[in-house]
């Protein structure tokens, strides 16, 4: 995912919304019975507007400090605020890495965000600058920082966006393992998801590694968010195709590292698009890209899907660069908000 720093911007357990009482590291190895049926989307866990609805809910990436006019159009479930990491220097959480965690003109943005009744997910890292685990000394240390911003934002959801070095970088890797595992023994309520780079082949061995470290560490997941998009010069086919084969192939890795059903498994993912332009030259996420994969997120019953990003689902200005599209439009013609309408269902 891109983010607001750069200038173009033995298993024993199952996923944590299936099954309760159990945690994927644990020494308790006796087989917990499955939680009742569940509408596809929603869980135990899931928060109070995606259980509002049956199906796949739909939560954009928003900017956490710049509205747009398209923020609400789709009407979503939950936003995820983009984005928290570290200023570089120590482990103080920042959004974007700049503003104060307490800033009050973030905190009335999210206000009114959530007014509506949406909910808000507190997004760290992203593809650019210092996530925590990167600057953090201690597991306590860590999981204070992550627990500081979750409160800020009055947030019960986090989400770890974990892509280029932090994702090959082990010692962080499991040092956010644990500082995560120590904030849900404090937070019995927070839902935790990690959203990671894919190909069509699926997840790579350093995103499996990544959900290894938080099994072996008790850390209750409750959704994998793939990132449908860059995946390279030799992807030249259509990137609606590519996400579908990329969610099929991660569903089967999710099967095998958490034990879980079918259902659970597709239950416990979630999609993210980017529209429009890519980041790479001859990938471009059409309107109807995004509603293929609407209609396979419901028929599978995948939690929710998402975008990158809301201040992007516009047609760029005429004569705008070609950077434009990677910033602030899409790059395709459209209508504003088309997208969220698409991804909403």
């Amino acid at each position: 995912m891109r983010s607001f720093l750069t200038a173009t911007a033995g298993l024993t357990c199952m996923f944590a919304l299936a099954v309760t009482g159990c945690s994927a590291g644990s020494d308790d190895t006796t087989d917990a019975a499955p939680a009742a049926p569940e509408q596809p989307g929603t869980s135990p866990s899931a928060s109070a507007s995606e259980t509002a609805s049956s199906g796949t809910a739909y939560a954009p990436y928003v900017s956490s400090t710049e509205a747009s006019d398209n923020d609400s159009a789709g009407s979503p479930a939950t936003y995820n605020l983009a984005f928290v990491i570290s200023d570089g220097s120590d482990c103080t959480p920042r959004w974007n890495g700049t503003t104060a965690i307490a800033d009050s003109a973030t905190k009335s943005r999210i206000a009114k965000l959530t007014q509506g009744g949406a909910g808000v997910r507190v997004s760290f890292g992203g593809a650019s600058g210092e996530e925590l685990a990167a600057s953090c000394d201690s597991a306590s240390e860590l999981a204070e920082a992550y627990g500081k911003a979750l409160d800020a934002a009055g947030s019960t959801q986090a989400d770890f966006d974990i892509e280029g070095e932090e994702l090959t970088d082990s010692d962080s890797v499991d040092l956010r393992s644990e500082a995560i595992a120590l904030l849900q023994k404090e937070r019995g309520d927070l839902e935790v998801s990690f959203t990671l780079p894919v190909m069509p082949s699926g997840l790579d061995a350093d995103g499996v590694a990544l959900l290894e470290s938080a099994n072996e560490h008790d850390v209750q997941v409750s959704t994998v968010n793939i990132m449908t998009m860059n995946y390279g010069e030799s992807y030249a086919g259509d990137m609606g195709d590519y996400a579908l084969t990329s969610a099929k192939a991660a569903h089967t890795q999710l099967k095998k590292l958490f034990g879980t059903s079918d259902a659970t498994a597709w239950q416990a993912m979630a999609l993210t698009s980017m529209l429009g332009v890519n980041d790479v030259d001859n990938e471009t996420f059409t309107l109807d890209d995004a509603a293929q994969v609407r209609e396979f997120a419901e028929e599978k019953g995948i939690g929710w899907v998402s975008m990158w990003a809301t201040f992007r689902d516009r047609q760029c200005d005429d004569g705008s660069s070609s950077n434009d599209a990677l910033t602030n439009c899409s790059g395709v013609d459209q209508e504003d908000g088309a997208f969220a309408e698409a991804f909403s269902g």
